[in-house]
């Protein structure tokens, strides 16, 4: 029997998990949603470990190992995260291996206090990649004005990037232009091109949140009657420019030689607003050659009831610049709503980080502790 998780692949969209603990690959949970629902990846960040490591019981043994040895707390991090990032990219390896690479990949994402730090970013994204040690890791490195000259050369230094925190299309344009720099240079450096993959992540319910307030305050009809639709209708036009930048002389004449497109993908996919249908970001955005990562919550959500209609995006590009005309029209500066959401972005990753030091930092000391007594 076709299921909707089954229904969405088959439709050209790359389900991926956003989330990853070590007791979801210790128990087989992972292995599980690879075989029960059409799971193909894991996108992880500093949120998403922060919270695997506050409940903390399948990190113990490693943490008073590590506290034994006594190893720094920001190093202890990345021993313990890469670790699971291996270990979850060695679940996926037959994915990827049936994918030809495409899919089966495992994304880990450098320190967000470097987000506005490029050469910084750099040596941590070829750190990270080392230390995996697998061929369908991702390093994840945020589309900041910093972050566009690291994801060039990480990709030209022959390693598979995930851009992240991309919410406008000027953004966007400049995140293609980025990878396809990033190929030419690991081309000229004789690196195999085809084996370089990428995704650039557009974030979607953020928009909405923001530019939701923003209608509020509005308050007029015109405006109230924008709820809910920023967000889609921004991804929609994604998509368009990812059809057209890819369609280029430039592209196609890296394609002819091997590279891959950057894919769309679409993060932020868990609904905030109670009003809204809890797959909405998932029904509404399908088209070929996308991924959407999405929190358990809505995966199960799509698998128990999502409604797939096949490709909702392409058919519906005019309908998208409608929704950006109306809403520059009741006075909603898109310009500014990215910007606000950028900087928001660093800001939670950052924070999220620091509350990832601290969990560790308390770990390793309770670890030292216990080892001293």
């Amino acid at each position: 029997m076709s299921t909707p998780t089954a229904e969405l692949a088959a439709a050209g969209v790359s389900i991926w998990l956003d989330d990853l603990s070590r007791q979801r690959i210790m128990t087989g949970n992972l292995a599980d949603l690879i075989a029960t629902r059409n799971v193909t990846g894991v996108t992880t960040n500093p949120t998403i470990f922060a919270g695997a490591l506050s409940k903390g019981e399948a990190y113990e043994a490693q943490v008073a190992t590590l506290a034994e040895m006594g190893v720094g707390t920001d190093d202890a991090i990345f021993q313990i995260t890469t670790d699971d990032v291996r270990a979850a990219s060695d679940v996926f390896t037959p994915v990827f291996e049936a994918t030809g690479g495409v899919d089966g990949r495992v994304s880990i994402e450098v320190s967000p206090e470097l987000a506005n730090d490029t050469e910084g970013t750099i040596a941590q994204a070829k750190d990270l990649a080392a230390r995996v040690d697998r061929p369908n890791v991702l390093i994840k490195i945020p589309a900041t004005k910093a972050g566009l000259p690291a994801i060039t050369e990480v990709i030209g230094a022959g390693i598979s990037v995930n851009v992240t925190l991309i919410f406008s299309l000027d953004r966007y344009a400049a995140v293609i232009d980025a990878y396809l720099s990033g190929v030419e240079k690991a081309q000229a450096a004789g690196h195999e091109i085809a084996t370089l993959q990428s995704v650039a992540s557009f974030f979607v319910s953020r928009v909405d949140s923001e530019v939701n307030k923003r209608l509020d305050e509005i308050g007029t009809e015109e405006a109230l009657a924008l709820k809910g639709k920023a967000g889609i209708a921004n991804a929609r036009l994604a998509y368009e420019l990812y059809q057209k930048e890819f369609a280029t002389e430039r592209a196609t004449a890296l394609l002819a030689a091997g590279a891959t497109v950057q894919r769309p993908l679409w993060a932020s996919t868990g609904v905030k607003d109670p009003s809204l249908p809890d797959t909405l970001y998932v029904t509404e955005l399908v088209a070929p050659g996308t991924v959407n990562t999405m929190p358990e919550k809505t995966l199960e959500a799509t698998y128990d009831h999502g409604v797939i209609t096949g490709d909702t995006i392409t058919g519906n590009y005019a309908e998208a610049h409608d929704v950006f005309d109306r809403l520059a029209a009741v006075g909603i500066d898109f310009d500014d709503v990215t910007q606000v959401l950028e900087d928001e972005g660093v800001e939670k990753f950052v924070a999220s980080w620091q509350e990832l030091q601290g969990t560790v930092a308390k770990a390793l000391e309770a670890g030292s502790a216990e080892a001293a007594g």
